[in-house]
């Protein structure tokens, strides 16, 4: 949008002051945001707005007044659709003839002034919204968006103007507004009947959305397994369907890492679009980004598979709370039986084999639960317990047959297999009582559109955790023989050459394949991150610590070195590099030359490729012998491994066990000599203070060391962190740093080295258990 453009007309009027009345809501709050982002003057009102949507409306300019207030100031008023005609703020623009219009309203009279897509349906329309920003930010556009949630990244808002004509918003078609839009393109996900409070039959729901097709004047993007939907935009010619069956297909979809889906694109996608990432999981989020890259190629962004590679979610859209420590829980908006049907079908592959799915329901609604209360018992049966919370009413009164208390009844009836209990009242002793009969491997799911999301966050601020790693120790412990001991609380500075970091909750040192094998499928099947670890060079453990299984392959067992026949040599990934060196060197077996002084073992220098001196791992290796996060044990051949700079991607989820060697003959005393050689270099030009070694990557075609020293930062200090005055490209510990002082300083020499160089330096040195982007 032109920043110099006047403000758009408002129904015909010149209003600039906008007041609020419930700019907490998903709803209003983005809609608030986005008419500052305009250039309005906003003020809001909230019983009870989330930290996280107060943030938000704070940053963007939004000022909030106590909820009953109305400032003199205010020109029109928009009011969320919970919000009686009895609330004081109302009642007072009432009285004092301030005009008063709903948040769907506002919306479409700002969206006149703009091309809109319409992204509307009965499930999926926040996360589809929220995938085709991504997708048209990704693409180098700027449309204007107005989303219904917040983004799982809180340095997103949830709406901007954009410079672009699009507008892209969410429809809510809960409250009739619907009817006052004109879009120039509709993305409908599908439809199911729904809001009988509004709609008391389903063919005033399809008529609503009826007219919107009418009104559309451009394509129209709909489901092409919608029945509903098809029958609607039948006739029309400029109707584009996505899905399996669609224009815009989606031909299969698979895992892609822990969080993230492969999808594999034809029809109309094709040539450009083959195929697809997208940052999310589950077959019902396949369809969404589906939808969403439909849009932007109708849109005429330029496509590439990584458009959502980055997506960062939506909270409270199967947003992950708690995950690796053996306890999975995750939060979903759903509160339509169809919804949670597709939900608990999809979590269900996710449950660790040694888990239970475990489902907490706050029912939205009591008009929604009277009238749909047989098909949530029919969802909620796909869990293995249910808890009930009390129904959020959302300003409506209680009806016969719409309470928890009816549907914890119609599921006991109907349903008598999952436990189900309901808890009146506070929240807090349900979750108690949850939190009583969990076990590992347990995957919970915290269903609902009401209040439950705060009542869940808090239960995990709460958890108590100490007991709970007591009890996954406990359900690891058979896994191992009594060679094997697991620790708790075992502090990892001092297995870090660096020295800094805090605790791992649970330590092992498998004697044994067997027992690495136990230990690794175990956690693999109570949903437990599990973290290798080396001789603890080229890491930084965070001063908290880490919430996972640190498995390390320190014992004897592991450091084997084994001479072929013919002339190779298998060597085990515990062993030191300076012994490996050591050991080929007595047997007259050249080539390893290069690692010595290296501070690391064999696993960890597969691992990173570990090189100096021109020199890299993966030079000398011939196959390597792995266990894979999922207890699978391998041999690949050097071909099959893709190995780049300080990287193997086969070693991202799995543990280097052994690997054969190719050296080269030599005699003992000249290769004596290269190692003395490299070793009189190293202590010249590295620094001798406890470091993990080179903290960033070399740029291409330059050197991290020099562009530091060159910008003048040798010798600067944070705490008892220093930038080595001997090689620039090494962070050392005199004695009492932590981790934070590093990361502080590796924050300082980034800023400083772009600043002054226009270079943007990569850690190479890794953040033990957390990703770098979390703390840059």
């Amino acid at each position: 949008m032109n920043a110099d453009a006047p403000l758009p007309l408002l129904f015909g009027h010149a209003a600039r002051a906008l007041h609020c009345i419930g700019v907490g809501g998903m709803g209003l709050g983005p809609l608030a945001i986005y008419a500052v982002d305009l250039g309005f003057t906003v003020t809001g009102g909230d019983d009870g707005p989330t930290d996280a949507m107060a943030a938000h409306l704070a940053r963007a300019g939004v000022v909030l007044l106590p909820a009953a207030e109305l400032p003199e100031t205010a020109e029109l008023v928009v009011f969320s659709s919970a919000i009686p005609e009895t609330h004081p703020a109302l009642a007072a623009a009432r009285a004092r003839g301030v005009p008063a219009v709903r948040r769907g309203e506002l919306l479409a009279e700002l969206a006149r002034h703009r091309r809109l897509v319409a992204v509307c349906g009965s499930h999926g329309k926040t996360t589809t919204t929220a995938m085709l920003v991504t997708a048209l930010r990704a693409a180098g556009l700027a449309p204007g968006y107005v989303g219904g949630g917040l983004f799982g990244d809180d340095a997103l808002p949830p709406a901007a103007a954009g410079r672009d004509p699009w507008l892209v918003a969410e429809i809510d078609e809960s409250d009739g507004t619907i009817a006052r839009f004109a879009p120039a393109l509709t993305v409908i996900v599908n439809l199911d009947w729904d809001h009988p409070d509004h709609y008391p039959t389903e063919a005033d729901l399809l008529a609503a959305f009826a007219g919107l097709i009418a009104r559309t004047s451009g394509p129209v993007l709909i489901n092409a397994a919608c029945p509903r939907s098809l029958a609607l935009a039948a006739g029309r010619p400029d109707v584009a369907t996505f899905g399996r069956e669609g224009h815009y297909a989606l031909l299969s979809h698979q895992p892609d890492g822990p969080v993230g889906l492969a999808l594999s694109l034809g029809g109309q996608f094709r040539p450009a679009l083959p195929t697809a990432t997208v940052r999310a999981f589950g077959d019902f989020n396949a369809l969404n980004a589906t939808a969403a890259l439909a849009a932007a190629a109708l849109l005429g962004a330029p496509l590439r598979a990584d458009l959502l590679a980055r997506y960062p979610g939506v909270r409270r859209r199967q947003g992950v709370l708690a995950a690796g420590s053996g306890l999975i829980v995750i939060e979903d908006y759903a509160h339509h039986p169809a919804e949670i049907a597709a939900l608990l079908a999809g979590l269900r592959p996710r449950v660790p084999v040694g888990g239970r799915l475990l489902v907490v329901f706050q029912p939205h609604r009591f008009s929604r639960t009277a009238r749909f209360r047989p098909a949530f018992a029919a969802a909620l049966v796909a869990a293995d317990a249910v808890t009930l919370l009390d129904v959020y009413g959302a300003g409506e009164t209680t009806l016969p047959g719409g309470t928890t208390a009816d549907l914890a009844a119609e599921l006991a009836a109907a349903h008598p297999a999952p436990p189900v209990a309901y808890h009146p009242g506070e929240h807090a002793l349900a979750f108690a009582r949850l939190s009583a009969g969990l076990r590992p491997g347990d995957l919970v799911a915290i269903v609902g559109a009401g209040d439950l999301d705060g009542s869940a966050r808090a239960w995990l601020a709460d958890f108590d955790r100490t007991a709970w790693w007591d009890r996954v120790a406990a359900a690891l412990a058979p896994a191992v023989s009594a060679a094997t001991s697991l620790a708790r609380e075992a502090q990892l500075a001092a297995r870090t050459t660096l020295g800094v970091g805090g605790a791992a909750r649970l330590y092992a040192e498998p004697a044994t394949l067997d027992d690495l094998l136990g230990l690794v499928r175990a956690a693999h099947a109570l949903g437990l991150r599990l973290l290798p670890l080396g001789r603890g060079s080229n890491l930084l453990v965070p001063d908290t610590g880490v919430d996972a299984l640190v498995v390390s392959l320190r014992h004897p067992f592991w450091e084997s070195f084994e001479p072929l026949a013919d002339g190779r040599v298998r060597v085990g990934a515990g062993l030191r590099l300076k012994n490996l060196c050591g050991l080929a060197t007595r047997a007259g077996l050249a080539g390893f030359e290069f690692l010595e002084g290296i501070p690391g073992n064999v696993g960890g220098a597969l691992r990173m490729n570990a090189g100096a001196m021109g020199g890299w791992m993966f030079d000398v290796v011939e196959s390597v012998e792995l266990v894979t996060l999922a207890g699978e044990r391998l041999t690949l051949p050097k071909s099959a491994l893709h190995v780049d700079y300080r990287h193997c991607a086969e070693l991202e989820n799995a543990i280097a066990t052994a690997a054969v060697l190719v050296p080269a003959a030599s005699s003992a005393t000249a290769i004596a000599a290269q190692i003395d050689a490299y070793r009189d270099k190293r202590k010249k030009s590295q620094p001798r203070e406890p470091s993990a070694g080179c903290i960033f990557k070399n740029p291409p075609g330059d050197s991290a060391g020099r562009l530091i020293d060159a910008a003048g930062l040798k010798g600067a200090r944070e705490g008892d962190a220093e930038v080595s005055p001997v090689h620039a490209n090494f962070i050392v510990n005199h004695d009492h740093a932590r981790a934070a002082d590093v990361i502080a300083l590796v924050r300082r020499v980034r800023a400083t080295v772009e600043r002054t160089h226009g270079v943007r330096l990569e850690p190479e040195v890794l953040l033990y258990g957390r990703e770098w982007s979390e703390v840059l």
